[in-house]
């Protein structure tokens, strides 16, 4: 507050030393080939205009070989893979890993922070013998187990690489042997599935509704969207991805409210989402909330949502990016603690800006 007592607001990049985002270089990979010129008018998300004045800037910056394999995302996106690597996963790990390398040290940098802004993936088996440790994943890669995603090869080439890694999709990228191997290297990871339009709306409502002592019983979700996100989508498998982390959300109030949910049953929730190419990257987006009230009465909640999917996934990206590398300057030191420590590997403190907040073990959900 101020002397007069009012109320003040600071940027938070003015109470500690964070990253400027123009001092931030971007690198990438992608399974398409495309140059980011041809890949901006394609996706149709910026008006024209504002293209034609990014365009010089953007024609030039090509991806690199990405890693496709054609079981984990829809079978509509084999039309984009032009741009792949080939070889043996181990072979494919060590090519994003020298990646990293020369990005690191053609453009001087003094750190890289890896972020999986891809498709959807479907999930992938957690078994012993293939991914619970991280021995048995990294001698999973080396014997080219087809169980083992590229989400989750690009994190163990950036835990292997000391770079903090941030899954912005909801498949279950961080497996058991991922966890282990970043608790080994002390490496950052966070996740996962970025948090924008319509789960953010949900996490806000919900939160209200259940600190009210209003019991929502029934929460139902229908989204559709036309960009490559919504058709990769389209497959059952992935979807299946996105639902469980647009569920969770709702998983984590219920389980921290045992006042409401003492029996430990939620709400019935159901996700739709429908593939409508001419809407693009414009996804709309419809919620129904009904809650249980006084004396057994009802209360219904409608409500639309129109917004520009990756215009609102995009300053995520940043932010994202700006507090995990803010995190790696930070210590702890309690009064009885000899020496200053670290955050968890698990950067859970990054979980305002997830659907689905990956957490360490033994960490309370609310």
């Amino acid at each position: 507050m101020d002397a007069q007592g009012k109320e003040i607001y600071v940027p938070f990049n003015e109470l500690v030393p964070m990253v400027h985002p123009n001092d931030i270089l971007v690198d990438g990979w992608d399974i398409s080939g495309m140059n980011l010129g041809d890949a901006m008018a394609r996706a149709c998300v910026l008006d024209y205009s504002l293209q034609k004045q990014l365009r010089p800037h953007m024609d030039s910056i090509v991806p690199r070989p990405s890693i496709y394999c054609a079981d984990f995302i829809a079978a509509n996106q084999e039309d984009r893979a032009d741009n792949v690597l080939t070889g043996t996963k181990q072979e494919m790990l060590e090519q994003i890993r020298a990646d990293i390398r020369d990005f690191k040290e053609k453009k001087n940098l003094d750190k890289v922070i890896v972020l999986w802004t891809a498709n959807t993936e479907r999930f992938c088996d957690i078994k012993e013998g293939l991914n619970m440790s991280a021995e048995e994943l990294l001698n999973s890669i080396q014997n080219n187990e087809e169980e083992v995603s590229p989400s989750t090869i690009f994190a163990v080439a950036s835990v292997l690489e000391g770079c903090t890694y941030i899954n912005g999709s909801p498949q279950n990228t961080f497996v058991p042997g991922v966890i282990e191997l970043a608790e080994m290297e002390g490496v950052y990871i966070a996740g996962d599935d970025f948090k924008s339009g319509q789960t953010k709306y949900k996490s806000v409502l919900v939160d209200f509704l259940v600190g009210a002592g209003i019991k929502p019983t029934s929460i139902v979700s229908y989204n559709h969207l036309g960009n490559n996100d919504g058709k990769n989508l389209s497959s059952a498998k992935q979807f299946r991805s996105k639902e469980i982390s647009k569920s969770n959300v709702v998983d984590d109030m219920v389980e921290s409210n045992q006042v409401l949910y003492g029996d430990g049953k939620g709400p019935d929730h159901t996700v739709v989402i429908k593939y409508v190419p001419y809407v693009k990257d414009s996804k709309r987006a419809l919620d129904e909330y009904i809650s249980e009230i006084f004396m057994n009465g009802t209360n219904t909640i409608v409500c639309h949502n129109t917004c520009e999917d990756s215009l609102l996934a995009s300053p995520l990206i940043l932010d994202l990016v700006i507090l995990a590398e803010l995190c790696e300057r930070i210590t702890v030191q309690l009064d009885a603690e000899p020496q200053p420590r670290r955050f968890n590997s698990i950067l859970s403190i990054l979980s305002y800006l997830l659907k689905a907040p990956l957490r360490p073990r033994r960490h309370p959900s609310s």
